[in-house]
């Protein structure tokens, strides 16, 4: 029974022993698996640009529209029909060139009518002037009284009046006639027919069409009451330099494509609108290809105005947070922190920072996708930036 007892402790032991070295076989595992102390994480790169003042050009962008230089309503001084309109819709035409003609039969009549009483009166007034040249004469010899030469004289009065109404009559009558010929006042383009051949006309309170030089043309633009004011701050501080005498100014159409010519600003108004409380200017520009034309609408940029001490940085730069704009800066360390800008306006290919930054700072450009504020950086050069902000 004693041997039975032993045979049978000698089988436990095995399964105690594997039990007791089964934690062993566990933590020799757990060591042989790599349980090393996790690897610290690279340090992001980054290019980065020192900010510092410079003098940069001004941009004052504006939203104008295109307007002839000169407009007519081509209106007859006549009532009458038409009968003829030579020109074609929608083409240049030069100054005198015939638009529409009215009905003349009348107006001729008439003309040659006063024409001749014009001439009646003209011999009239020679026989009254014959007259008294004879009866001059005969005074001194007292062959005629004073009251013969007088009334000579009244009758050669009387006939140079009457020769000057009928020459005004007939002068009128003329006009006249020629106002059936109507006529285009200025050099432009001529506008739609509004009445068709046939159309009786009422005189001038019709609109018969339109003609509108747009060579040179005109650009309107308004500034509001707030740019204004700001402007004139900034100028009074010296941040900005607006030169004296004419600007320069140029348009940039709808297709983002600038107006070959520039043009000059011509006119600033001396009242602002009530309505819009903007103050109305006008550039003028050369546009002999026609491509800007009547009622177009443009950016107007105004050159030569300068921007003093501006600090500017690339638009990558600043990023757009919960609390608006933000720049990343290094501080000691290379250590990045998020910093709250202005950025006011686009100016020299870079945010103007109005406040936020100040000259000699770092400000990082390029990476700022792997940045994390009060970490710090690795600065690379420009060349490596886009590997870099692309770097697993």
């Amino acid at each position: 029974m004693g041997g039975d007892l032993h045979a049978k402790d000698s089988r436990v032991p095995p399964a105690i022993h594997l039990t007791r070295l089964l934690p062993c076989a566990v933590l020799l595992l757990g060591t042989a698996c790599g349980e090393q102390p996790a690897p610290s994480m690279p340090l992001p790169n980054v290019t980065i640009v020192t900010t510092a003042p410079q003098d940069i050009p001004a941009s004052i962008e504006l939203v104008g529209q295109g307007a002839a230089s000169k407009f007519i309503e081509v209106r007859s001084q006549l009532g009458g029909v038409i009968i003829e309109r030579p020109y074609r819709e929608g083409s240049d035409v030069a100054r005198g060139t015939l638009l529409f003609r009215l009905d003349p039969t009348t107006y001729e009549a008439i003309a040659r009518s006063a024409r001749a009483a014009a001439e009646n009166a003209r011999a009239r007034l020679d026989n009254a002037e014959r007259t008294l040249k004879r009866l001059v004469p005969l005074l001194a010899e007292g062959a005629v009284s004073q009251k013969d030469v007088d009334d000579a004289t009244t009758e050669v009065q009387q006939a140079q009046a009457s020769f000057a109404q009928a020459e005004a009559n007939a002068d009128r009558a003329r006009k006249d006639y020629d106002d059936t010929f109507i006529r285009a006042e200025i050099p432009g383009r001529v506008g739609r027919a509004l009445l068709p051949l046939g159309a009786r006309v009422a005189g001038p309170a019709d609109i018969l069409t339109d003609l509108q030089q747009i060579d040179p043309i005109y650009v309107y633009f308004s500034p509001s009451d707030l740019k204004l004011l700001d402007m004139r701050r900034q100028e009074a501080m010296g941040t900005l330099v607006v030169p004296r005498g004419t600007l320069e100014v140029e348009v940039q159409l709808s297709d983002g494509t600038l107006l070959p010519q520039r043009g000059k600003l011509d006119f600033a108004d001396l009242a602002l609108d009530s309505r819009t409380g903007t103050q109305q200017l006008r550039a003028e520009f050369r546009n002999p290809d026609q491509i800007l034309l009547p009622g177009q609408f443009v950016r107007v940029r105004i050159l030569g105005v300068t921007r003093r001490n501006a600090l500017t940085v690339p638009q990558r730069a600043v990023l757009q947070g919960l609390s608006g704009a933000y720049v990343y800066v290094l501080t000691a360390g290379d250590t990045a922190r998020a910093r709250t800008v202005t950025a006011s306006a686009w100016e020299d290919g870079g945010w103007l920072i109005e406040d936020g930054l100040t000259a000699g700072e770092r400000v990082i450009v390029d990476g700022t996708q792997r940045v994390i504020a009060g970490r710090p950086v690795r600065v690379v050069a420009s060349a490596d930036s886009a590997g870099a902000g692309a770097a697993p």
